[in-house]
């Protein structure tokens, strides 16, 4: 398999776990206040492709990620979704759902051999968009998204912001995570 098919999502292939190293910094509606969790996390990559769409060619990565609080042998954070990399336009787009109802499209424009970008989201966007269930967004309308990643030969950052405006707690809320994961097994 020629890695270069997937540009900068090469180096994402393959299974990554952390310790207790990420940090979630959310809306806790059961204290209905501002908190901390710290959490472990497993996510793995496995490549696809190509994928042709018309003229366009894709090659992407489908992954999952769960994330597990202190002591906890249930996640309480899981995304289902795809990495995806069109070379002749060099967009990277992230596209997920969590099991909140709620599915997110976030990219940008990336060098082929980058090792670091940034993907946005906006709510309303045609392309780059979020979509929300309906109670959801009656409580706590997702406005934007926004994840920095970057990685090494055998660590992987994220840097995200989810911008929430909730409505029970009339507030703006700067929803970060943010956690290195090392990796396990290249092959997947």
């Amino acid at each position: 398999m020629a890695n270069e098919l997937w540009g900068p999502l090469a180096g994402l292939i393959g299974t990554w776990e952390s310790g207790y190293d990420g940090l979630d910094v959310s809306f806790h509606n059961d204290e209905g206040k501002i908190a901390e969790t710290i959490y472990r996390e497993k996510t793995v990559f496995k490549p696809f492709g190509p994928i042709d769409n018309g003229d366009q060619c894709l090659y992407g990565l489908d992954y999952k990620t769960a994330a597990y609080r202190l002591d906890e042998d249930l996640p309480f954070h899981t995304e289902l979704g795809y990495w995806m990399w069109d070379s002749t336009n060099r967009q990277v787009a992230r596209c997920f759902v969590i099991p909140r109802a709620q599915a997110l499209i976030a990219g940008a424009t990336v060098e082929p051999d980058a090792t670091s970008f940034r993907l946005e989201s906006v709510l309303g966007s045609d392309t780059y968009g979020i979509l929300s269930n309906k109670h959801i967004e009656t409580i706590a309308h997702t406005t934007r998204f926004d994840v920095t990643i970057s990685f090494t030969e055998d660590s992987f950052s994220y840097d995200e912001t989810t911008i929430i405006e909730h409505k029970k707690y009339p507030t703006v809320i700067m929803h970060t995570d943010r956690n290195t994961l090392k990796l396990v097994n290249r092959e997947t």
